[in-house]
Formats: C-alpha cells, sequence, structure tokens
C-alpha cells in the first residue's frame, strides 16, 4: 500500500476518534448546564405568565418580537458600516450570524459574494502570511548578527515558536481591548478573539452590538475591523508555516514516487537494450532520408508464404519480389553497419566484412528534405542495391516500405 493512501487512512481515524473523543467531553462538560438552564427557563417563563396573566399564544407572540428586535440592539445593521461588518464576515467565513440579509436579492447576492469573495480572501491571507514569514526569517537573521552569534540561519523550530508567541501576542492584545470596550471579562474577551480569529463564529460573542455603536463609536469601529483583518493575517502566517507543510506531504510523496517509478522504466528499458544486444535482437532501426516517419514489416503474411512456399508456381509481381529482396538486404547491411549486433551466420558482406542476417521490421526516421540530404545506404551480399546506391533511386523500394 502506498505511503499516501496509509497517511490518508490514519488522517481519517484520527479525525474519527478525535470527533468522538470531542462529543464525550462536551456531553460530560454542558450536558448538565444545559438541563439546569432550561429548566430554570421555564419556571421563569411560567412565573411572567401567571404574573402578567399571558397566554401561551402571547408568550410565543412576545419571544418572537424579542427574538427579530434582536439584532436591532447596535442600531441599524444595513447601513454602510453594518453592511461592511457583515461583508467582513461572509468573506472570511467567520460568519457570527448576527445579521443575515431578509430579502431574497440580498440572499442571492450574498451567496455570489461569497463564492468569489472567499477564495480570493484565502488567497490574500496566505500570500500575506507568506510575506509576513520572509519578513520575519529577515529580522531574525539581522538580530543574530547583532548578537554576533555565529549561526545566523533561521530554523524552522526558530519560525515556529516565533509564530506562536505572535498568535498569543494577537489573542491577548485583543482580549484586552474588548474587554475594556465591550465590559467583558478577559476570558470571555480572549475566547471572542479565539473564535473570531479561527472563523469558527458562533455569534454567542459579537463586538459592536451595543446601542448604536456601529454609529457612534466611529474609533472603535475601525479597530474591530482592522484588529479582525491583522489578526486573520497573523493567524494566517502561522498557519502557512505549520499546517500547509503538512497538507503538502502527500504531493511531493506523489512526486517522488513518480520520479522512482520514470527511473525503473529507463533502467528497465536500458537493460532491455542490453540485452536485446546481447542476444543479437534487434528488429527496428531508424535511417535519415526525408521530412517524415515510416515503419515497414519485413515478415511475409500467411498469404504471401502461402504464395511464396506453393508447389505451384503462382504468378508474383517482379517488382513485388524485387522490393521484398532489396528490403530485406538493406535491412541486413545497415544494421551491421551501425555495429548493432553480430550475426551467427558465416556470410560474409564482401563490403562491409560483417556477417548478415535478417530482421523483422525496419523503421526511419525523415529528418531532411531531398534536396538538402544524401539519403545514401549500404548494399549486402546477394543484393541487387550497388553500394552507394540512394533512395531515389528506388521508388519501388520507396513505395512499398514507406
Amino acid at each position: 500500500m502506498k505511503k499516501q493512501n496509509v497517511r490518508t487512512l490514519s488522517l481519517i481515524l484520527c479525525m474519527l476518534s478525535y470527533l468522538l473523543v470531542g462529543a464525550a467531553v462536551f456531553d460530560a462538560l454542558e450536558s448538565e448546564t444545559e438541563s439546569a438552564r432550561k429548566r430554570f427557563l421555564e419556571q421563569k417563563r411560567n412565573d411572567m405568565k401567571r404574573k402578567y396573566r399571558f397566554t401561551e399564544e402571547d408568550y410565543r407572540e412576545i419571544e418572537r418580537v424579542v427574538l427579530q428586535a434582536e439584532p436591532h440592539r447596535a442600531g441599524r445593521q444595513w447601513k454602510f458600516a453594518g453592511s461592511f461588518y457583515f461583508a467582513i464576515t461572509v468573506i472570511t467565513t467567520i460568519g457570527y450570524g448576527h445579521a443575515a440579509p431578509g430579502t431574497d436579492s440580498g440572499k442571492v447576492f450574498c451567496m455570489f459574494y461569497a463564492v468569489l469573495g472567499i477564495p480570493l480572501t484565502l488567497v490574500m491571507f496566505q500570500s500575506l502570511g507568506e510575506r509576513m514569514n520572509t519578513f520575519v526569517r529577515y529580522l531574525l537573521s539581522r538580530v543574530k548578527r547583532c548578537l554576533g552569534l555565529h549561526r545566523t540561519e533561521i530554523s524552522m523550530e526558530n519560525m515556529v515558536l516565533v509564530g506562536f508567541l505572535s498568535c498569543l501576542g494577537t489573542l491577548c492584545v485583543g482580549a484586552a481591548a474588548f474587554s475594556h470596550f465591550e465590559g467583558w471579562t478577559f476570558f470571555h474577551a480572549y475566547y471572542y478573539c479565539f473564535i473570531t480569529l479561527t472563523t469558527i463564529g458562533f455569534g454567542d460573542f459579537v463586538a459592536l452590538q451595543k446601542k448604536e455603536d456601529l454609529q457612534e463609536k466611529t474609533p472603535y469601529v475601525v479597530f474591530s475591523f482592522m484588529y479582525i483583518l491583522v489578526g486573520l493575517t497573523v493567524i494566517g502566517a502561522f498557519l502557512n508555516l505549520v499546517v500547509l507543510r503538512f497538507l503538502t506531504m502527500n504531493s511531493e510523496d506523489e512526486k517522488r514516487d513518480a520520479q522512482e517509478r520514470a527511473s525503473l522504466k529507463r533502467g528497465r528499458n536500458l537493460t532491455a537494450m542490453k540485452s536485446g544486444r546481447d542476444n543479437h535482437c534487434h528488429s527496428n532501426i531508424f535511417l535519415p532520408i526525408e521530412e517524415g516517419t515510416s515503419c515497414t514489416n519485413l515478415i511475409l503474411s500467411p498469404a504471401e508464404e502461402r504464395e511464396l512456399y506453393s508447389p505451384l508456381p503462382l504468378p508474383l509481381h517482379a517488382n513485388q519480389c524485387r522490393s521484398r529482396s532489396q528490403l530485406s538486404l538493406l535491412c541486413t547491411c545497415i544494421c551491421y553497419h551501425l555495429g548493432f549486433c553480430n550475426s551467427p551466420t558465416q556470410n560474409k558482406c564482401p563490403e562491409c566484412n560483417i556477417n548478415s542476417v535478417y530482421y523483422n521490421s525496419v523503421s526511419y526516421r525523415i529528418q531532411g528534405s531531398s534536396s538538402t540530404r544524401n539519403n545514401t545506404v549500404l548494399s549486402s551480399p546477394g543484393s541487387t542495391l550497388s553500394p552507394g546506391l540512394s533512395f531515389r533511386e528506388l521508388p519501388g523500394v520507396r513505395r512499398k516500405s514507406l
């Protein structure tokens, strides 16, 4: 089994195990609290119904009005400031849920806006993360030179440590600021920053939702927008440094396997060529003649064998017999002249002083035009071709082989 398949299967099993562990822990931590809160709310509702003499329908109506009025506590959500805040939560996939389009046209535009904006945002944050990591490497190298250290190379451990400290510092700064402006505890503000910058966005804590904050507190609005964008850049740089390294391991393994397969294939081809030379079995040759490539088979077909070896004399075309003989002898002499292999037979070629052998097929590659290249071939014993004869003088042969 491939290494990539083993890694993928291991990741699937780890993810399922992680989900099971998370479900068990959240069940143990939150189940009792949820039940107690539900009992408290039911008691409160019954007290309100007795005190104000609400019917069940009246209570449902009041509940519906309160839920619909919740997003409007911070003022008008769909003026420019609120719309810009919503657009940030869409393209960064935070999605607090504090506001949502109410019209069908707004919902359609939101879908198209997200389809284009989310990939653009991911690419932008990844690119900014890479630039930030490059700048951090430069700063660390300068710091090491200033300190007089002999080794100024920046290791992966250095970058991971700096990235982790940067993320921790960003979360702490945001927690301090939002605990001041929103009146949250430091822990709740830190929780809000973590949920926001990891793009989880539960919506249980949302900044800028106090009365008229979006319209009246412009500096705080600008700070909130800038903090989200800069914080996502810092988190993206850290993820680009650590997580994406593991995401590219499969592609690197696939490239390595492809290179190994190519090397093995080249090795097998070289072995086959060497074995073919040792066993005197070269059956394809390439000849430079004219523009193009072709291949001819010099093994007789069954019909031609019956005609050749039939006990009754069958009429054969003279040019066909001469072409077959010329092609076979031509292939013989050229193969031996190029030194491909030695023949076990004792027939000597008077022109080349080499043995004769007949090959199955001849292939030739034409690399030049007839006016610029002399496509001369050699003759072999018993051939009707004379030494130094050009292919231009054998139109019959070329028609058969080409």
